[in-house]
């Protein structure tokens, strides 16, 4: 497993950056203490969606008696479709009844941190395809720690930029958010492809030997 690809995958689909719109919306309503637990309870609940997809997400899918093969394709037919979202600078689909609630649940803004915020802004399905996907080139135990590690990185940046939304999004601005946004999507749409590539090739292998060399 290349060891620096999932994180690079983790920080283009999470992208705590292109959240933090969303965040200043979600949260205006909120004090300041409440709004620093937002950020805290969100950086968490990624961290732990994120760990347990690399410890126990092969198992979920074996269960269900899904071939890893197919769980690549559709997985990375989830990236695509993600990136393409970014290129056009969309945030992810989360939604109106999933919206509504989290407004409906306001009082301590946990509920907020959770969903929409940490499901599905930060990690939805792309994420989760992308960590399990990776979890299963693993071929040793502390390949395996550092996915979880990545989780525990990704929750330190989802904390650090929601703790700096104001300052970052002035800074940024609008444009600045839109232009970040595409270029990760751009990153996320190759990554994609090779997830999707390396999928087929398992499940039609006769496509190998048509590829090009």
């Amino acid at each position: 497993m290349d060891i620096y690809k999932p994180l690079i995958a983790l920080l283009a689909i999470v992208n705590p950056i292109g959240v933090v719109p969303f965040f200043i919306h979600f949260t205006q309503s909120l004090n300041p203490l409440q709004r620093r637990r937002t950020a805290r309870v969100a950086a968490f609940s990624a961290f732990v969606v994120i760990s347990v997809s690399a410890v126990a997400g092969l198992r979920i899918i074996d269960f269900f008696g899904i071939s890893l093969a197919s769980f690549e394709v559709g997985g990375g037919t989830l990236l695509l479709i993600s990136s393409l979202q970014m290129l056009n600078a969309k945030p992810p689909d989360s939604g109106a009844e999933t919206v509504q609630e989290g407004n409906d649940k306001l009082d301590a803004g946990a509920s907020i941190a959770v969903v929409p915020l940490t499901i599905p802004l930060l990690t939805g399905p792309a994420t989760i395809s992308t960590v399990v996907i990776y979890a299963e080139k693993t071929r040793h135990w502390w390949e395996h720690a550092v996915l979880v590690g990545y989780g525990v990185v990704i929750g330190l940046a989802v904390w650090l930029v929601f703790s700096a939304s104001d300052r970052i999004s002035r800074a940024l601005g609008k444009t600045g958010i839109n232009v970040m946004t595409r270029l990760m999507g751009l990153i996320l749409a190759a990554i994609a492809v090779e997830v999707m590539a390396d999928g087929l090739t398992k499940l039609f292998p006769g496509l190998a030997g048509a590829v090009p060399r």
